[in-house]
């Protein structure tokens, strides 16, 4: 059974609230993605098939970029960042539980990893 069922979210920081804010028009009312949940550091927009995650919560740029990282959806965080680890990659932040405080609170299970070319990936279990 594969451990990844697909691509969860792409996450992207704002570096002002201005850039935020537009972020919201485009995604939301120019290409009509719904919004999914909204908290107060970021927002969720569905684009049909995976979500957009954004964050306000930046003041500088990032040395990555815009894209923070990509999100994997997986059943089993654990699991996934145990293969991830025997094959050799780092995980940099380990399986923990957070709850993104959204109406209704939406619980996940989370992990980071570096891949191969530097890229930074999410390893995200839905609980709720």
């Amino acid at each position: 059974m594969a451990l990844v069922k697909g691509i969860h979210h792409v996450c992207m920081k704002c570096d002002t609230m201005e850039k935020y804010e537009e972020a919201i028009r485009f995604y939301h009312e120019t290409l009509e993605f719904p919004i999914v949940r909204q908290w107060p550091a970021g927002i969720m927009l569905s684009t049909g098939n995976g979500l957009i995650e954004l964050f306000n919560n930046i003041e500088d740029r990032l040395p990555q970029g815009t894209i923070r990282h990509f999100a994997l959806a997986a059943d089993n965080v654990d699991a996934l960042a145990n293969r991830i680890e025997q094959a050799g990659y780092r995980i940099t932040d380990p399986c923990h539980d957070v709850t993104i405080p959204s109406d209704p609170p939406f619980d996940i299970r989370i992990a980071f990893c570096i891949g191969p070319v530097g890229e930074e990936i999410e390893l995200f279990e839905e609980r709720s």
